[in-house]
């Protein structure tokens, strides 16, 4: 089993969306694939369909309690571990508390024999919740927008890193995605050109199709399901060609 967290300290990056696709794609291709929606805005579980989640099915008493993971909701060939509000929550309790950053490392120790991959998707913060879901990795995966944001985050995603790196002196970044690009526009190519220059390893960028995400997200299904012969789909089967490679997933 592998583990990789997608996460970017700033909202807006698409880590949602390539945790949901990326991972419906992984699990149609016959992995036993588990998502973990750790961020409290819970999109990731209201974008796979999922509703009226109560906070003991989520990872809430995992990282307060050391409980086991809950048993996950099943949704397009996924097992899921939702989300809720209240999560947010669990960053006070466990504050200060030895160990608490591992603490869904340990949980996912006891499913190792079910599952070849586990998609985290963490909270866009820097929170105790980001640092659990870094603490759980075995590598990161981090989208970034080919935007003027995408570069204004940059400091702050390295400064992320470095502290990630304290807890886990291992723990690197599997692949950078850039995200939301237009080739049509200057600025994005201009972008898309620096982080290649200062961003490795990178994938192909990942093109804004924003009708076909909204209208999926709204249904509840990964564009896979949603729309399986759209261009946006197909853009998720490349992505996740290079995202097995990535993590040296031969099976995908």
């Amino acid at each position: 089993m592998k583990t990789a967290t997608v996460f970017n300290h700033a909202g807006g990056a698409g880590k949602t969306s390539v945790v949901r696709d990326v991972g419906y794609e992984f699990a149609r291709r016959g992995a036993r694939t588990l998502l973990i929606d750790l961020d409290p805005q819970a999109n990731l579980t209201s974008w796979l369909g999922l509703r009226e989640v109560p906070l003991e099915d989520t990872i809430f008493s995992v990282i307060t309690e050391r409980r086991p993971l809950p048993k996950p909701r099943e949704a397009h060939g996924l097992h899921v571990v939702p989300s809720h509000v209240q999560l947010a929550m669990a960053e006070a309790l466990v504050l200060g508390q030895p160990g608490a950053h591992y603490r869904l490392a340990k949980a996912l120790e006891a499913v190792r024999d079910q599952y070849d991959l586990v998609l985290v998707d963490s909270p866009p913060s820097i929170g105790q919740l980001a640092i659990i879901g870094a603490g759980a990795a075995d590598h990161l995966i981090v989208p970034i927008p080919t935007r003027a944001k995408g570069l204004d985050a940059l400091p702050g995603l390295n400064n992320s890193l470095d502290l990630y790196r304290q807890l886990q002196p291992d723990l690197s970044v599997a692949l950078y995605i850039p995200t939301m690009f237009d080739s049509r526009r200057n600025h994005d190519n201009y972008v898309l050109d620096l982080f290649r220059q200062h961003l490795s390893p990178i994938s192909d960028p990942l093109p804004e199709r924003a009708a076909v995400w909204v209208e999926s997200n709204m249904a509840g299904e990964p564009v896979g399901a949603f729309k399986p012969g759209s261009a946006a789909y197909q853009d998720v089967q490349r992505l996740t060609d290079q995202v097995a490679a990535a993590l040296n997933l031969e099976w995908c």
